[in-house]
């Protein structure tokens, strides 16, 4: 019997338990990872995350396996088959975002040499440690959530709001929001 202490947002079921004990909050340096996680955060808007976990193995079928540089180059056909896939969130605007933030993320590469280091740079390259006691400790935003946002906005990403980037940065790791308890922590 498990008996580990985890962020009760993950006591769902097993798929949240495994998530929470791979991968939420573990840094991610690897830029198609960071794309993969972007990429699907901005899917979950206004929606549950565990619905995009669920369904992220069709996403990953669908994307490419969230090759940027593939799907940078969708065709209109392609976005079209994408609409119709129901094993994605088939919403036209967020398959559409996809494509344009996967165009943006290649310009963010140009600039900063990768898009690790562009994002990374916000938190000073390091995780930033919430020491957060409960889940009522836990914020949906932060300042730098909100600047990030702001300045993935300018570069011409869509469904990079401030939430949205707050639940990237926590997915990725540049923001350790794991509860006090939470066994990661041990």
């Amino acid at each position: 019997m498990d008996t580990k202490i985890r962020c009760a947002w993950c006591e769902k079921d097993d798929l949240y338990r495994n998530y929470h004990d791979t991968e939420w909050g573990i840094p991610v340096y690897d830029d198609q990872k960071i794309f993969e996680f972007l990429t699907l955060e901005t899917f979950q808007a206004g929606l549950s995350w565990y619905t995009v976990l669920a369904k992220r193995e069709n996403f990953r079928k669908a994307f490419d396996s969230f090759d940027y540089q593939k799907v940078a180059n969708y065709s209109e056909e392609k976005i079209e088959l994408l609409k119709q896939d129901a094993g994605i969130i088939r919403n036209g605007l967020k398959i559409k975002a996809a494509v344009t933030n996967a165009n943006a993320f290649m310009q963010v590469q140009q600039e900063f040499g990768t898009f690790s280091d562009y994002i990374w740079g916000f938190v000073g390259g390091k995780p930033i440690d919430n020491c957060c006691q409960t889940l009522k400790d836990i914020p949906a935003t932060s300042e730098i959530s909100d600047k990030l946002s702001k300045d993935l906005k300018k570069r011409g990403f869509k469904f990079v709001g401030s939430t949205v980037v707050y639940a990237h940065m926590q997915a990725t790791g540049m923001v350790n929001d794991h509860v006090a308890d939470c066994w990661t922590r041990k």
